[in-house]
């Protein structure tokens, strides 16, 4: 196997990223109250160079969020409302029949649809049925869409930010397995704190709103997601999120609460997910190396969405949470 070329880094550019990273951390600040975790995670995912399923009850500002940080990137910014009746041609397109003036020849013409962004915001996703859902899983993944036996490129980065609603509500429709697990984090919106919400409607009911500003371009966002693949990792704090992801799977986990309460585990890519964002929390603490913590820290964002609960666990009213601390606490690094 060919090894990966090594990319030189200096000290005064890596010095220079990490420092943008705060400047684009500052800048969503002056439009998102609070939610400071969140904001963490958005720009962690960002960085990994994944995407991001961001859940929350209505009226919370996940929208904003999104829409803030396309304006703190500088990125090219859609959104698509997901509905019952929303088609997967409403999202990637299709082809309109054209006539030539000249000629009087028809030829169909591919019409890219909304897809074709830099940060798509795909919103309250789970209001669409899994057959729309499934529209995106190509161009998350492979980030390219092919339609008519043609492949088209999407262009870089491409990030999509998914908002849903808690599948508790109304009309909403649970995403496939496959799919939620292309979202590099699951990140939960909560309900701000009393202070942080008289800010926030006092800000929001004056004439004019805030934009964020720009913090860094297109081309250092890039530089950036290079950087964070360049971050050093030692082969025991792999070997740790390996086993971790591992310890996920019932059939064969030593922990009793998976037994337990996990009727399916997390695949390999969970593992990787995980490395990804723990370079990602490295790299934003100013650190080049990844620490048992980073990993730590990680892992119920990275693994939340990738676990699937049996019912004896919600019966017992045991969360996520409980069952990976479970596994922090039974798996050590070497």
């Amino acid at each position: 196997m060919a090894e990966r070329d090594t990319v030189a880094w200096s000290e005064s550019e890596v010095a220079d990223l990490v420092a943008k990273v705060g400047a684009l951390k500052q800048s969503m600040a002056r439009v998102i109250i609070g939610q400071e975790q969140v904001v963490d995670l958005l720009v962690t995912c960002l960085l990994a160079g994944g995407h991001a399923l961001v859940e929350g009850v209505p009226g919370l500002g996940k929208t904003l969020l999104v829409k803030s940080l396309a304006q703190a990137t500088d990125m090219q910014f859609r959104r698509v409302q997901f509905t019952p009746d929303l088609m997967p041609s409403d999202i990637v397109g299709t082809e309109i029949l054209e006539e030539d003036q000249a000629t009087r020849q028809r030829s169909f013409r591919f019409q890219p649809g909304p897809v074709f962004t830099q940060v798509l915001l795909a919103d309250e996703i789970n209001r669409a049925p899994p057959k729309t859902q499934s529209a995106l899983l190509e161009a998350m993944q492979e980030r390219a869409v092919t339609f008519a036996g043609q492949t088209h490129a999407l262009p870089r980065p491409f990030f999509v930010l998914a908002t849903q609603n808690p599948i508790e509500q109304a009309g909403t429709y649970p995403l496939p397995e496959a799919q939620l697990d292309r979202f590099l984090l699951r990140i939960d919106v909560v309900y701000p704190s009393e202070d942080e919400e008289v800010t926030m409607v006092a800000m929001t009911t004056q004439s004019s709103l805030q934009d964020a500003e720009p913090a860094m371009d297109v081309n250092t966002l890039l530089r950036l997601q290079q950087l964070v693949r360049d971050i050093a990792i030692g082969e025991h704090l792999v070997r740790y999120a390996t086993r971790l992801v591992r310890a996920t799977r019932p059939q064969e986990t030593t922990v009793a609460a998976v037994k337990k309460h996990v009727g399916w585990g997390a695949g390999p890519r969970a593992g990787q997910a995980l490395v990804l964002a723990a370079k990602a929390r490295a790299l934003m603490a100013g650190r080049l190396a990844v620490t048992r913590e980073d990993i730590g820290a990680m892992l119920l964002p990275v693994l939340a969405h990738r676990v699937l609960r049996n019912f004896e666990a919600e019966a017992d009213g045991v969360a996520m949470a409980d069952i990976l601390q479970a596994i922090r606490a039974e798996i050590r690094v070497d």
